[in-house]
């Protein structure tokens, strides 16, 4: 640690570590001369809850316990866990450090680290962007059922509303019957959404989930709009309140009668799943989205960290709370579900679904038949809102600390205040939200999570692996992490890094272009024209990777090798002996080899 005693402009947090980024376009950093400070975390724990906040999403909640069950139950946890073990702590890890060591976002810290692919940052912050304008729907739909479950009956339970569908309306699970759906289903069909035919029939605005889109932005500003400061603060109801909910909802669960068969079907192994690729993709897969990986907020975060905060212990909390916390709500998931399949005679895998379906529509259904269930009803909601809410604005900051970096001092001076730059954000995603509030709106939601949280991701996280591990390289990243750490990674890091974590996004990224389908949604297929859509949402962010490396190779002169050389050596100083010039981050080793090939 004491070697760094020469280096305080490395440091997040003091006054020369500021808001205005490299320009991308070359070395120089003139973070100094913006003469702003960049914030930090007020403690150590703060960071950690924002960060377990953040991965603990809705997904723990209804894609895991699906995908378990579904890729051979209690064996699916050998895989599971492989993959955390040898691509979601080390991926973890490496974006901790970025963020740290650089004091930037993902696109800035992206550039100075691997010039040819700063279009990776860029794209992160697009895709992350992107995925703000949708996600907080979900927010809509939880706050639309807390409201509707505070009734001495909840509405959902019955089939003799206006909205309900008499003659195919079941008050219970309908097992495969094709012809009927359960009250749960239809409250969430034709009172919250209202739904159309098809993409093609928008319907007009839900004016009533407009309402509730707002108030989940207000929200979501008054979490950020003092960026750290606040959200900081939010964090230690919004991350903690959950693991309240659900080991109260696990105790009352297990109590219940059905619920041993939920949890035997849920963990029974199936061992020859193990022998199938398939299973091992979506391991790696579900670790990969659950912990955020190439959605830039792991990065973001960490960069308002001080400079030798540990970030590898932090990793390890973060990624083993993440875990637990899918294991935990399988659990309660399935005492759940095998309850109601006892009540209604049915097998579990009658009742057990993906996606939005388990907490909008099966989970519903549960709360309505459990004892006391004017209690469990909102807190189960609440717990959802809480959930959402943490990787909500963790995504929403991307966007806010990218333009801070970039534009910082220009951005202030005409907006005035950094609350103004939040709220500019938020509301430009409110508008852009819009369309998943329409009476078609389902549909253009299912359209942007399957080709933005599917397709881009997963390409997006390989070339951030090949810019980090490859380009910028392994022996590199492990000098940022000696100086910020005092020691040099274990070789259990160094070995993810250069082989295991890019071969497995590698096969990930195969096999979904192999195993690729065209979205749908429920039985509904989507017309051609809306998969084009989708596409070219997916290029939004892509697009980006080989417009930075191409402008960054035309920006030089020389020789097609000698460009590429220039591209590929960061602007970033590592030379632990060597003290800093008057730029953070200036590595004078490469200024000399631009200066000497101009």
């Amino acid at each position: 640690m004491d070697d760094d005693a020469d280096l305080p402009k490395l440091r997040c947090g003091e006054a020369d570590c500021a808001l205005q980024p490299p320009d991308l376009r070359g070395p120089a950093d003139s973070r100094a001369d913006a003469g702003l400070q960049r914030p930090t975390w007020s403690g150590r724990l703060e960071f950690i809850l924002a960060s377990v906040g953040y991965a603990v999403g809705l997904g723990n909640v209804w894609r895991f316990p699906y995908l378990c069950y579904s890729s051979g139950g209690g064996a699916f946890m050998i895989p599971y866990l492989v993959m955390v073990f040898l691509c979601g702590i080390p991926l973890l890890f490496m974006e901790f450090a970025i963020g740290q060591y650089t004091c930037l976002g993902p696109v800035h810290a992206l550039a100075k680290i691997c010039p040819l692919l700063k279009g990776v940052g860029l794209a992160i912050v697009v895709i992350s962007f992107v995925f703000s304008t949708y996600y907080n729907v979900l927010m809509s739909w939880a706050l639309f059922y807390f409201i509707n479950s505070f009734g001495a009956t909840l509405p959902w339970i019955s089939c003799n509303n206006t909205w309900n569908v008499i003659k195919n309306c079941s008050s219970g699970f309908p097992g495969n019957s094709t012809n009927l759906q359960s009250a749960s289903q239809q409250f969430f069909d034709f009172r919250l959404l209202e739904k159309t035919n098809g993409i093609d029939d928008a319907g007009g605005l839900r004016w009533e989930l407009l309402c509730y889109l707002l108030i989940a932005w207000v929200i979501v500003y008054l979490c950020i709009f003092k960026g750290v400061k606040s959200s900081g603060k939010v964090v230690y109801f919004t991350a903690v309140f959950p693991y309240f909910i659900l080991f109260a909802l696990l105790i009352n669960n297990v109590q219940l009668p059905g619920a041993k068969d939920g949890i035997l079907f849920f963990v029974t192994p199936v061992w020859s799943k193990l022998f199938e690729v398939k299973v091992w993709v979506n391991a790696a897969a579900q670790v990969f989205n659950s912990l955020g990986i190439a959605f830039g907020s792991m990065i973001s975060m960490a960069s308002y960290n001080k400079f030798h905060n540990n970030i590898l212990r932090d990793a390890l909390i973060v990624s083993l709370a993440n875990s637990f916390t899918s294991i935990l709500a399988g659990f309660v998931i399935f005492s759940a579900i095998g309850y109601m399949a006892h009540i209604h005679n049915l097998p579990v895998n009658n009742i057990a679904t993906d996606g939005p379906g388990l907490v909008f529509v099966v989970y519903p259904e549960v709360l309505s038949t459990m004892p006391v269930f004017q209690l469990w009803a909102p807190l189960f909601f609440l717990m959802l809102l809480c959930l959402g809410l943490d990787s909500q604005f963790a995504t929403v900051e991307v966007a806010v600390t990218f333009i801070k970096d970039e534009f910082g001092p220009k951005v202030l001076h005409f907006l005035r205040r950094e609350e103004l730059l939040a709220l500019t954000v938020c509301v430009t995603c409110f508008v852009l939200g819009f369309p998943h509030i329409t009476k078609g709106g389902i549909y253009v939601f299912q359209l942007m999570d399957h080709y933005t949280a599917v397709v881009s991701l997963v390409f997006l996280a390989f070339f951030e692996i090949v810019a980090v591990c490859w380009i910028f390289g392994v022996p590199r990243l492990s000098v940022m992490v000696k100086r910020m750490l005092g020691r040099t990674p274990n070789i259990y890091f160094r070995v993810c890094w250069l082989l295991l974590c890019p071969l497995l996004v590698l096969c990930i990224l195969i096999s979904s272009i192999i195993q690729y389908t065209p979205v749908q949604y429920g039985k509904y297929h989507y017309p051609v024209w809306a998969e084009w859509v989708g596409w070219g949402v997916s290029l939004l962010s892509i697009v980006w990777i080989p417009l930075g490396a191409i402008q960054e190779i035309c920006c030089h002169k020389g020789s097609l090798v000698q460009r590429l050389k220039m591209a590929t050596t960061p602007a970033i100083d590592l030379d632990a002996g060597h003290p800093l010039s008057e730029k953070p981050n200036f590595d004078p080793a490469r200024e000399a080899f631009l200066t000497e090939h101009k």
